[in-house]
This record gives C-alpha cells, structure tokens and sequence, in this order.
C-alpha cells in the first residue's frame, strides 16, 4: 500500500511541486471525480469523499489503473468500521465505478464483482412503541420542538427535510393543510397534516414572515459558501429528539431517524396501505417499506406448535 505522506516531484512551468501519489491519483480523476459528485447533496457530497479517498490512499493510483485486487484489498482494510459505515464505503465506491463505466471514463467495472457487505439488522431495536413515543411528545413543552417532534413522527419527515422546510412549503387544504418535501434523491412528495399537527406549524408563523423564510430557524450563520443562513442544523434536531427520549425515559442511542422508523411501523400495524406509507416517507422501492413488517411480524409459526 503507498501511503499518501510519500512523495513524487512534478514539474510544472518550471516549478517543482512536491505531492504525495494520493493527490497525483485524485488530481488525475479530479474532472470525473467532480462530474460523480454533481447533483448530490452536500452531506453525501462530504461523505462520498471522504469515502473515495480512502480508497486512493489504499490503492495510491488513478483508476484507470485499479484492479479487482485493488479493490478487495481496500474493502480488507475497513474491519474496524462499523458495518453501516463499511456497507456505505463499498457503496460509494462501487457507484463511482459504475459511473464510471456509464460515462466512458473506464473501459470495465472491476468493482461490478464485489457485493456489498452484509451486517445483522438492528431495525428491530430501533422502534419505539406508540406509548414511547406519546411520552416523548407528552413531555416536551417547547413549543418549536414540540412542532419538530410532531413533524418528524407524523410526517415522518427526515431531521433534513424538517430544516429546510420553508413556509413557501407549508400549504393550506380545505381540511388542515400539507407539506411539499423536496427530500432525498431530489424528489417532490406531498405529505398531508392533521389539524393538530397543521395548527402547531401555523402557530409559529410569523406575520411578515417571507414565503422563502426557514420554518424552524437558528442564531444567524455562515454557510460552507459563505451565504448567510438562518435555517437549524441537523444536529440541533438531534439534540432535540435526544432530550426528549431522556424525559421520557426511552433509553438507546435515539436519533431522529427513529420517529420515521416509529411512523412507518405504527402506520403499517394501524392498517395503513404499504403503498400510502412508502408515497408517505419518500421511499424509492416497496422493498425498504416492507422491512418494517418483516422486523415487527404479526404472527410466528411458532404459536402453531403444541409442545
């Protein structure tokens, strides 16, 4: 393996620069690396880097010049990951690959033969039950957050959609009102309100409040680009769902991803359409739907037996 603080002299108009073979690999796909990444958010943007990178300072070369065997070296070097985070490097490397390919950049996919690693599914564990849930609601008395966890359980919206929702997205209907979500893979869903939730929401609606104004916003800051945002950050959902499962006593690593997980199972038990839930969440297949009920089955044949 070359490690990237070893380094190659390249002449340049006359200049020496000195970088390491990890920078002269990227800087050679950087064109291909960038037109990868275009189009994608700015969280997958950073992790997707951060995951290629590791992949060059494993292989120390262009992928022009990478084999099989390079990539099954650099997914042998991930044993310390979690299995989520490792499932997600292969992940990210394999679309590269693949893109790749699509686009004419490479010839063949060497990555096409390595299948994604599989870990144990803790889905299970990551369920409240309708009472948890309730208790975590019951117990918040702020009203902003209490509007958060709302949307977050009866939406199920994602903690991201949740703060780029802007009041240009919050729209009336005969009976209460409903959501334009612009979320995950750059699609548009429609998510209607209860007359509670719909009443929280227009209750911290400004007056003079602009139709591109943030509905849940922060103290004044910077963005990465240097425009001025005023819209809450992801981590301050989490810090909001967290505080409010230690009110309620739910114990575990709670995130706001687990009222969407609690939304989905609740809503598939309580009868409603697969269909209606997976149009509901956004989800791209009826696969990622059913999970829930393969983790929360409703009978066993076990209860069958007699001894």
């Amino acid at each position: 393996m070359l490690r990237e603080t070893a380094l190659t002299i390249v002449e340049n108009d006359s200049q020496i620069l000195i970088i390491s073979p990890v920078q002269a690999a990227m800087e050679h796909d950087a064109v291909f690396l960038a037109t990868w990444l275009h189009g994608k958010s700015e969280k997958t943007r950073r992790a997707y880097e951060g995951d290629i990178r590791k992949f060059y300072v494993s292989a120390g070369k262009p992928l022009a010049q990478v084999q099989l065997a390079d990539v099954q070296a650099f997914i042998d070097t991930l044993t310390s990951l979690k299995a989520s985070s490792k499932a997600r490097t292969v992940a990210a490397l394999k679309s590269c690959l693949s893109f790749a390919v699509k686009t004419g950049y490479l010839q063949f996919n060497v990555g096409a033969a390595v299948k994604l690693p599989k870990g144990e599914n803790r889905l299970a564990e990551r369920i409240m039950s309708e009472q948890a849930v309730a208790r975590m609601l019951a117990k918040e008395e702020n009203p902003r957050n209490h509007a958060i966890l709302a949307l977050l359980y009866r939406a199920g919206l994602r903690a991201q959609e949740v703060c780029t929702l802007q009041w240009r997205h919050v729209q009336p209907r005969e009976e209460a009102g409903q959501l334009a979500i612009y979320g995950k893979g750059k699609k548009t869903r429609f998510v209607l309100l209860d007359q509670g939730t719909w009443d929280e929401v227009q209750a911290l609606h400004p007056r003079a409040a602009e139709p591109d104004a943030y509905v849940f916003q922060s103290r004044q800051r910077r963005s990465r680009a240097g425009e001025t945002s005023r819209r809450l950050d992801e981590s301050m959902i989490f810090r909001i769902v967290r505080a409010a499962a230690g009110r309620a006593g739910i114990t575990g690593n709670v995130s706001p991803h687990w009222m969407r997980h609690a939304h989905a199972t609740h809503a598939l038990e309580n009868g409603a359409p697969i269909t209606l839930v997976k149009e509901t969440l956004g989800h791209t297949s009826m696969e990622t739907t059913a999970r829930y009920t393969h983790v929360r089955p409703n009978a066993s044949s076990g209860q069958y037996l007699k001894v």
